[in-house]
């Protein structure tokens, strides 16, 4: 039976996730900071039969993480796919970023997947399992005004290779999904200020499909990066 853990799962790609997989037939565990729109969205997703647990859980606080895991896993459901999603993202000079914003942007963007697979990989080795990691394409460009951002992704597909070198002996693959801009709620938060043509960039049902993809890969092989950019070359 496969079950697909999801962060971020209540908006965005992560949401849009869930409803993709839980038709493709899989079982979901969702995460993110809103339980209203978790208990909206597995409401939503009734119809489809599967099996839905959900918990709130704020990655930004490292000290709640690991007790949220464990009792979103106490229903008796192994995660098959962990797909880290949850993001954020902050805009300015890079030497006039305050320590407390530099700190939560290292934070979501790396130091909460850490925590995430530390607990959630351990449970996966028995029957094997695969993690999935959403990068962008700032982990290979340097960005005036996104610094932290792209430090951030720069290591967290650094720490993706790192893991899937650990954990191969395991059972254990890990992946990257390298994207470039997607329409999101992420350019609507006050610490992103940009003008980019939203409409020019990828959908998150373009990424959810990729998630899919890379989640229905046979045990036997893995595709280590996936890029997915929009075609017009957009950021």
């Amino acid at each position: 039976m496969r079950t697909v853990l999801i962060t971020g799962a209540s908006r965005g790609i992560g949401r849009a996730s869930a409803k993709l997989f839980a038709y493709a037939g899989w079982n979901l565990l969702l995460l993110s900071r809103s339980e209203d729109s978790l208990k909206k969205l597995s409401l939503e997703l009734a119809p489809t039969g599967r099996s839905i647990f959900f918990n709130s859980i704020d990655l930004s606080q490292p000290e709640t993480i690991s007790s949220g895991l464990k009792q979103l896993m106490s229903h008796g459901l192994c995660p098959s796919v962990l797909i880290n999603n949850a993001g954020v993202a902050w805009t300015g000079e890079l030497l006039s970023m305050p320590v407390a914003d530099w700190q939560w942007v290292i934070q979501m963007n790396l130091t909460s997947v850490f925590q995430v697979c530390s607990d959630v990989v351990p449970v996966m080795r028995d029957k094997g399992g695969l993690v999935i990691n959403v990068s962008s394409h700032a982990s290979r460009n340097a960005f005036s005004e996104w610094g932290a951002y792209c430090v951030s992704k720069a290591a967290l597909a650094s720490f993706t290779r790192c893991l899937a070198e650990e954990e191969r002996s395991n059972g254990i693959r890990a992946c990257t999904l390298t994207l470039g801009s997607v329409n999101t709620s992420l350019w609507d938060t006050d610490t992103v200020k940009s003008n980019f043509d939203r409409d020019s960039m990828l959908s998150v049902d373009e990424v959810a499909r990729a998630l899919l993809h890379l989640a229905e890969q046979p045990q036997s092989q893995t595709i280590e990066d996936l890029t997915l950019m929009p075609s017009t070359g957009a950021f």
